[in-house]
């Protein structure tokens, strides 16, 4: 997460100072980094509740001997911060964390290669100023009621920042407490409000301990020397800066913990990392497209008819639990008799035997003029029959053929002894010794694909190396009415012999230009849709909208009207209900 954590803490002498901070670094380290290890920080850590922790991938690190800081680092004067006093550190005050030669801490994260990396203050002016407003803010103006807790402030030039405010028991302080804040800044206001509940947890068990450890030292000073007897006893003094002109106590002071700021440093630097993991971006796909629809109709649908077949079953034959089952599985194929077999082991076998792998691979079995042939028809919404012995190989033919349409437009009998009528299914697979109309065969509006056994031992020597080789059967592909071999064709028809004989488009690219070019055409369907159904705009004005939408050639204009046969029942109730609507309320006024 692209954010500064930060220590705050309000000097009665100086005003708001920043304590500590913590940022990420996507950059080489600055100048007095280091990496040495911190004796006692290499182990693992676990996240736990109202605790100060470390991620297991993250590893801590401490100044160099010799090091010094940048004399040209942004901070405050010299002047400006409170002096050690007796019972800190040589080094420490109330004003400041770490001494003027140390050159902080770093964590490197293995992961995402970047660092961690802690000092009193940001080295960068920018952020300095930043951090330096967001704390003078934290600790003056932006409060919440009773001055603890949390607030959100901010604005698009300094940046948005999460403050909590806390006291920590101090026995030599003024009112025996000190007003501290830990802040957040960053400049996505956004991602930082969606962060709350996860920041204010965490940084709020940072601040129980803190608290906690300060509570012990309080009570055992207080023990020893009960501060408020002798103020009471004590003869009124101007009140400077500290009784007895002590400098404020530092915070490791307070707490009695000398590797405070190691342990800041890893509880920040671990809840940058862990607030930048819970919230990913992810791809909004918009509404639902006409297959999701369909299909969501679908299941819907065949939910009602599983529960019709199980209370008719349960009332006509109780114990015959098997047959109830079987009719659901046969539902769920298509309206077939016993002869259907059960979806499960075609699934099976189909995944098994893959016969047809893609439409590429179909084109390179038919032929190009026959796949021409075949794919019209099937864009058209003639009906497309397949007369085989396997199965398996007429099911991996519906399974390809069926990408090139919207899931409304597909209807399948997979496999039959006896012909069906083209209402009921576009699809339909029958067996070698089914007779089929002669008025069928003659049709232009259906096309038969005949597979027999091929008459040499090898027909397609080069083209296939699978398991699975097709070079023992032979397609002949006739229609009533054939494809004219310089017919122009439906548009889409076209885009997508262009990208089968692209060979630089793998088999998955040219699924998802089926799915764009299907997607666009089924937009101009919706489009048509409302301006004839719904408005019921005359024929001139029809033809116009044709024009525009560059589909007013014969074959375009046929494959509009069939692929308005798969629109979903959601939609198409979705426009009624909106053009009733204004007439409805039009008659009310």
């Amino acid at each position: 997460m692209n954010a500064i954590v930060a220590l705050c803490h309000f000097c009665e002498l100086h005003g708001p100072r920043t304590l500590f901070c913590t940022e990420v670094l996507h950059s080489p380290l600055p100048q007095g980094a280091s990496s040495g290890d911190i004796a006692g920080q290499n182990e693992q850590a676990e996240e736990e509740e109202g605790g100060i922790h470390m991620s297991s991938r993250i590893r801590s690190h401490s100044p160099a001997e010799g090091a010094s800081a940048d004399s040209s680092s942004p901070g405050p004067k010299k002047s400006d911060m409170c002096e050690a006093s007796a019972n800190s550190c040589a080094w420490t005050s109330g004003c400041r964390s770490l001494a003027g030669g140390h050159p902080g801490f770093v964590s490197h994260d293995k992961e995402t290669s970047i660092k961690y990396v802690s000092h009193q203050h940001p080295n960068h002016p920018q952020l300095f100023s930043i951090v330096r407003q967001a704390c003078v803010r934290s600790l003056s103006c932006e409060v919440c009621p009773g001055r603890e807790g949390p607030i959100f402030f901010g604005d698009e030039q300094h940046g948005f920042v999460f403050s909590h405010t806390f006291f920590i028991k101090d026995s030599l302080a003024r009112g025996f407490q000190r007003w501290y804040s830990i802040i957040t800044i960053m400049m996505d206001r956004i991602y930082l409000i969606n962060s709350w509940p996860f920041l204010l947890g965490k940084i709020r068990g940072i601040i129980d301990e803190l608290q906690g450890k300060a509570l012990k030292v309080f009570e055992a000073e207080q023990y020893g020397c009960p501060q408020r007897a002798q103020r009471m006893n004590t003869a009124f003094t101007p009140f400077l800066h500290q009784r007895n002109g002590n400098a404020a106590r530092s915070l490791t002071s307070l707490t009695n913990d000398e590797n405070l700021w190691a342990c800041l440093h890893t509880s920040f630097a671990w809840l940058l990392k862990a607030c930048g993991s819970r919230l990913t971006e992810k791809l909004l796909e918009g509404a639902p497209t006409e297959d999701t629809l369909v299909q969501m109709e679908k299941l819907a649908d065949l939910k009602e008819e599983s529960e019709g077949w199980d209370g008719s079953e349960e009332e006509e034959k109780p114990s015959s639990q098997p047959d109830a089952v079987e009719g659901q599985e046969l539902s769920k194929c298509s309206p077939e008799t016993s002869l259907m077999p059960d979806c499960s082991s075609w699934n099976v076998a189909h995944r098994r035997l893959s016969v047809f792998r893609s439409l590429r691979h179909m084109r390179q079995v038919l032929g190009a003029s026959a796949f021409r042939m075949l794919a019209w028809h099937v864009l058209m919404g003639n009906q497309v029959i397949w007369k085989a012995r396997d199965m398996d190989l007429v099911q991996s033919a519906f399974d390809v053929l069926r990408t090139m349409l919207p899931v409304g437009c597909v209807r399948i009998i997979p496999y039959s002894d006896q012909y069906e009528e083209a209402y009921r299914c576009n699809f339909l697979g029958l067996s070698p010794h089914v007779q089929i109309p002669s008025h069928i065969l003659s049709s232009e509006f259906a096309v038969l694909v005949e597979v027999r056994s091929a008459t040499r031992s090898s027909l397609y020597p080069t083209l296939f190396d699978d398991e699975q080789s097709l070079n023992k059967y032979e397609f002949v592909v006739t229609s009533g009415s054939p494809v004219a071999a310089d017919r122009v064709g439906p548009t889409i028809l076209n885009k997508i012999e262009a990208a089968l004989t692209n060979q630089n488009l793998s088999v998955d690219v040219v699924d998802q230009c089926l799915v764009c070019l299907k997607e666009e055409w089924m937009n101009k369907v919706k489009v048509l849709f409302k301006f004839t159904k719904v408005d019921s705009r005359p024929k001139e004005d029809t033809q116009k909208l044709l024009s525009i939408l560059g589909a007013a050639e014969e074959d375009n204009v046929k494959l509009l009207k069939f692929w308005m046969t798969g629109l979903s029942k959601t939609y198409k109730s979705h426009l009624m209900s909106t053009v009733r609507s204004p007439t409805s309320s039009e008659s009310r006024n």
